[in-house]
């Protein structure tokens, strides 16, 4: 029998997970991942979710999100789910694989959200960490303009923002950019973000062009 070897880092995040009460409750209720619990305690904050809503979930494998959407918004809503990594099939969700940033992909979803009023826009895109914060928030800020780019495009004026920040450099000037283009601006921590992650959600309300 050959034992594979495990690195510090690898067996500090197996004993940190097997510690973790949300990767419990994942496993328990058969949820696609623990970022589940992040959109369940945003919309119980807020209120966000209602019957017949039509949402746009971004960065959205391996579905966990688009899963608790569904949920909320019922048959008579519909979701469009992109990411550049495969998702399980969901019911009443449209997938579109590719990278959002791809202009070909961009007009793909544009193109599916036509005739449609979009009333949230969710993201829980991420980069790939380095773990030197000024590097990874340069990548993360190039991601949200993205994002904001597509709620610029399809978001209606009165629709809902939903996106992940990392705290740190550069943090609070690109808050002052959400301001200059949403009303109402609102940071939330929830309790199921890891304790040592740097990560807050941004929902931003009332676009104001």
């Amino acid at each position: 029998m050959i034992l594979k070897k495990y690195s510090l880092k690898s067996m500090n995040w197996f004993k940190n997970s097997l510690k973790d009460s949300f990767i419990r409750k994942r496993n328990k209720n058969n949820l696609r991942s623990r970022a589940w619990f992040k959109l369940e305690e945003l919309d119980n904050y807020l209120k966000i979710f209602k019957k017949g809503m039509n949402i746009v979930d971004l960065g959205s494998s391996p579905g966990s999100w688009s899963q608790y959407a569904q949920k909320k918004i019922g048959l008579t809503g519909s979701i469009i789910a992109c990411d550049i990594l495969p998702m399980k099939k969901i019911s009443n969700v449209i997938f579109v694989l590719g990278d959002i940033s791809n202009f070909l992909i961009f007009e793909k979803l544009v193109s599916l959200s036509k005739n449609k009023i979009c009333n949230v826009i969710m993201s829980d895109i991420a980069p790939n960490i380095s773990g030197i914060s000024i590097i990874d928030n340069e990548k993360f800020f190039y991601l949200c303009d993205v994002v904001l780019n597509v709620a610029f495009k399809i978001l209606d004026k009165n629709g809902i923002l939903i996106f992940k920040l990392f705290q740190g450099v550069g943090f609070k000037e690109y808050l002052k950019k959400i301001f200059k283009h949403f009303v109402i601006v609102k940071i939330f921590k929830p309790n199921s973000s890891r304790a040592n992650s740097r990560e807050v959600f941004i929902i931003a309300s009332q676009r104001k062009i």
